[in-house]
C-alpha cells in the first residue's frame, strides 16, 4: 500500500492568480494591462494606474503593486506601447512618439471606466511613463484623474544635470537619436530597450531644448503649464538617469498645479537605490502615494 498521505483527499484548489492580464485595442495596436485585485475589504479603494519607465516591462513593478495594495490602494500596471506584451514591437514601420503614448493613457482610462467610476484615480508614472501621464493631462484637461504621482520623473535637459555630466548627457542623447534615425528604430544598445524612432526623437528633443515638443499641433510646453491636477513628485537617491535636479526642472513647469515635492532617500529605504531598484524597496513610496490619495480634493 502506498504511503502517500494525499490518497483519498479531495483535490486542492489552485492558488488564485495575483493579477489578471488583458489588452486594450488602439486601432490595431494593443496596450497590455496587469490588473491586481482590490485590497481585501476595500472595494472602493483609490485606484493607481502605473506607467513604467522606457523599456521596462509591467512585470518589473510587481513589488510596487504589492506595496501599494498593502497601503490600501488598488493597482493596474500598463506596458508602454511596444514594450512587454504591448504591441507593435518597434520597427522601421513604427511612427508613434510622445503624442501616441499620451493617447494610450486616455485609452486605458476609458477601458477601465467601469472600475474607476466613483473612485479616486491616480496616475503613477516612472520616468518616461510619468512624462506620458503628464502629457495626457496636459492634452486632455478633462481627464478623469484626481492626482498624478511622479516617481523618478524629470526632464532629461542636459543643463539640469550636475555640471560635470552635462556635455556627456547632451552628446549621448543626441547620438542615440542619430542612431534611431539611421537604423529606423532604436535597438536598445545599452539604454532604454528597443524603441520607436518617434519616441527617441521626442525624448532627445527634451534633452536638447529643455522643452516638450509640439504634439499633434498642440504646444505641449504651454499645455503642461496649465495642468491643475495635484502632483506628488518624488526623486530618488543615486538616480543615474533622473537626478534630483531634473525632477526640480520638470516641477518648475507645473505653474498651475499644486506640487508636493519629496525625496526618497537610502536612509528611508534601508537599501541601495537608483533609477530602477527603488521599485524593489517601494513600501515608503507606496505610503506617500496612499497619504497623497487620502488628501486629494474631490474632482
Amino acid at each position: 500500500m502506498s504511503s502517500d498521505s494525499s490518497l483519498g483527499q479531495p483535490p486542492q484548489p489552485a492558488p488564485a492568480p495575483d493579477h489578471e492580464e488583458f489588452l486594450v485595442d488602439r486601432d490595431g495596436d494593443r496596450i497590455a494591462l496587469r490588473s491586481y485585485p482590490d485590497p481585501v475589504g476595500a472595494p472602493e479603494a483609490p485606484v493607481v494606474l502605473v506607467w513604467p519607465a522606457m523599456g521596462v516591462r509591467a512585470s518589473y513593478y510587481a513589488p510596487l503593486a504589492a506595496a501599494l495594495r498593502a497601503a490600501g490602494l488598488a493597482v493596474v500596471v500598463a506596458d508602454l506601447r511596444g514594450t512587454g506584451a504591448s504591441t507593435p514591437a518597434p520597427s522601421r514601420a513604427s511612427r508613434y512618439g510622445y503624442a501616441e503614448l499620451a493617447g494610450d493613457v486616455g485609452a486605458v482610462l476609458a477601458s477601465l471606466k467601469p472600475r474607476l467610476d466613483g473612485r479616486t484615480t491616480i496616475l503613477l508614472g516612472h520616468s518616461l511613463g510619468g512624462q506620458a501621464a503628464l502629457l495626457h493631462l496636459a492634452l486632455g484637461p478633462a481627464a478623469p484623474v484626481d492626482g498624478l504621482a511622479l516617481v523618478a520623473v524629470g526632464l532629461p535637459y542636459w543643463r539640469a544635470y550636475p555640471e560635470r555630466r552635462r556635455l556627456g548627457i547632451l552628446a549621448g542623447t543626441q547620438l542615440i537619436h542619430c542612431g534611431a534615425v539611421a537604423l529606423g528604430s532604436w535597438p536598445g544598445w545599452g539604454f532604454g530597450g528597443r524603441q520607436a524612432r518617434g519616441v527617441i526623437r521626442d525624448w532627445a528633443y527634451t534633452a536638447r531644448t529643455g522643452r516638450f515638443p509640439r504634439l499633434d499641433g498642440v504646444d505641449a510646453e504651454a499645455a503642461v503649464r496649465r495642468v491643475r491636477t495635484p502632483v506628488l513628485a518624488v526623486s530618488v537617491d543615486h538616480d543615474q538617469y533622473t537626478p534630483h535636479g531634473t525632477v526640480d526642472f520638470l516641477c518648475g513647469k507645473l505653474a498651475a498645479a499644486p506640487v508636493r515635492r519629496t525625496r526618497y532617500t537610502e536612509a528611508e529605504s534601508g537599501a541601495r537605490l537608483d533609477h530602477f531598484t527603488w521599485v524593489r524597496a517601494s513600501a515608503p513610496v507606496a505610503a506617500q502615494v496612499a497619504a497623497f490619495a487620502a488628501e486629494l480634493p474631490p474632482r
